[in-house]
């Protein structure tokens, strides 16, 4: 068990409120110029010349027939998984579908995934049309899988509506953990209206040259014909039919706490895309529509309050899952520790960058992260770590002090699903809030919370924009372990400002600090959930 910590010098540094981790020590070969930066512009593919626009039409034609023939076909093209998922026959696809790339010409790592599966969701089919085919509102929608997104062409502005749209989009998908590096993918986006009330949207992935600034090439993924026919429903609902199917070549093996979640498809497959969907569409549902008989906890929060805490939470999330994606530009350094080596840790890693994002605090901010294994369900860990009540037991920063919620708004069906204000009952905290989102899906869970001050949450309340609040969020993600059993993988992420000036160095004590300060933390919560102590 690691001694008990002296907060002082970090006391509301998580989440750059009040003074930064103390400077002092010598400086660690952490640089914050070198990557890391989520306002870093990083490389994109080239627009499209005029003499490739033809042929990439016709590529996102055929992908467009592809997807609709695999949407529609029956068992012999898919096979019943696990949990009620559909998976593709790859052999049988690539004796319907024979064509280089296929069976014949695949290497021996090459690894196929393929998905399919269908939801009704809360929002009509134009709505969701408009999600797909914008990069950023992408990326709003889907933060748990998607840590960012890029329009790099518009190659066809579609009829109104979007209809015929063809865009070549970038994007990276991650698994929320430093240990996974993320997927790396450049394809077209076609869009078409196939009858009224019935649209589809097609992916391909194009193969243009790998940049190697930045070092070695990630790992390759390429995104075979995929996508979504969605049809609007009479009731405000669509139903939606998703089709997921990559190559993947990994050149490192996943690390094992992932492994098996990976390699089921789990991970990137059809069914986390669709509960990242259902989940987004309820979220934005009660954004719109408060539900009914379930009002904020607390007097005088007027509608527009109630929509700048959602808007300004949703900030939060997304901020919390792009710091954790582990990218050609997210580099992060492991520290060596209790459990780097062992079968159920990856060890603590951290990663330092220069904020100057508008809504973070400006200055040097150092991420930490570790992921673990618990023998305990997902559902347990994340009842107990949203539980305000049960906050004491491994809130290193509360020194062991009760908490007490202020306002909650839920925002879906899950009595998870809701975002609070939490009150420290210590008389010195009186001035410090803290901004807690927790949200589940089918695929897994997060906890996502952030300080925040008294006149910034009255701004917040009384239904100003939001936008100009500093946050710098810490949390949870939770997801199962991928192999049958009740288990769950676990990442802990802390970000502290370490400096509010943008051109300091990292010291040591800083990240002697938040490596204390996370591997308490996990102790802390393997204790209270009797799952013993770290190998």
């Amino acid at each position: 068990m690691h001694q008990p910590l002296s907060m002082s010098s970090l006391e509301l540094s998580v989440g750059g409120l009040g003074s930064p981790v103390s400077a002092l020590g010598p400086s660690l070969d952490l640089d914050p110029f070198s990557g890391g930066s989520s306002s870093s512009s990083f490389h994109l593919p080239a627009s499209v010349s005029e003499m490739e626009r033809p042929m990439m039409a016709e590529m996102a034609t055929r992908a467009m027939d592809e997807l609709i023939r695999l949407a529609q076909a029956g068992e012999h093209l898919w096979a019943k998984a696990a949990g009620a998922r559909e998976v593709l026959n790859v052999d049988t696809y690539d004796s319907v579908f024979a064509k280089p790339g296929s069976s014949a010409f695949r290497g021996p790592d090459v690894h196929v995934e393929g998905s399919r599966g269908s939801c009704l969701v809360l929002t009509g089919a134009v709505g969701l049309v408009d999600v797909f085919m914008d990069s950023s509102k992408w990326t709003e929608f889907f933060p748990t899988i998607v840590s960012t997104a890029r329009t790099v062409d518009v190659l066809v502005n579609g009829m109104a509506g979007r209809s015929e749209s063809l865009v070549l989009m970038y994007e990276e998908l991650h698994v929320m953990t430093p240990v996974v590096p993320t997927r790396e993918l450049c394809f077209l986006r076609y869009c078409r209206q196939i009858e009224q009330g019935l649209w589809a949207i097609a992916d391909v992935s194009v193969d243009l040259q790998s940049d190697t600034r930045y070092g070695a090439p990630p790992p390759r993924a390429r995104r075979l014909p995929s996508g979504c026919l969605i049809a609007d429903m009479s009731n405000g609902y669509s139903k939606v039919t998703w089709v997921e199917h990559v190559e993947t070549e990994d050149k490192v093996p996943i690390n094992m706490l992932y492994r098996d979640l990976v390699a089921s498809g789990a991970a990137f497959g059809a069914h986390r895309w669709l509960a990242a969907l259902q989940r987004a569409c309820e979220r934005h549902a009660c954004l719109v529509t408060p539900p009914l008989g379930r009002d904020i906890a607390v007097a005088g929060v007027t509608a527009e309050g109630r929509r700048s805490m959602m808007r300004l939470s949703q900030r939060m999330v997304g901020s919390f899952c792009a710091s954790l994606s582990a990218s050609q530009l997210h580099r992060w350094t492991t520290l060596s520790g209790p459990g780097a080596g062992s079968d159920d840790a990856a060890g603590v890693r951290v990663m330092v960058h220069r904020s100057t994002d508008p809504g973070q605090p400006s200055g040097v901010v150092l991420s930490a992260a570790t992921s673990i294994w618990l023998p305990v369900s997902c559902e347990r860990v994340f009842a107990f770590v949203r539980d305000e009540n049960t906050r004491s037991q491994w809130d290193v920063l509360s020194h062991g002090n009760p908490v007490q919620e202020v306002s909650r708004i839920p925002n879906g069906s899950h009595p998870g699903n809701s975002i609070s204000l939490l009150r420290g009952l210590n008389a010195s905290q009186n001035s410090m809030l803290i901004l807690q989102e927790s949200c589940a899906d089918t695929t897994g869970s997060l906890v996502v919370y952030a300080p925040i001050d008294l006149p910034a949450a009255n701004v917040v309340m009384s239904g100003e924009d939001p936008s100009a609040i500093p946050l710098l969020p810490s949390g949870f993600t939770i997801v199962p372990d991928g192999r049958g059993s009740a288990g769950s993988v676990v990442t802990v992420a802390f970000q502290i400002l370490v400096s509010s000036l943008p051109s300091s160095r990292l010291n040591a004590e800083s990240v002697a600090t938040v490596n204390s300060l996370i591997s308490t933390t996990v102790e802390q919560i393997k204790a209270a959930l009797n799952c013993g102590s770290s190998h």
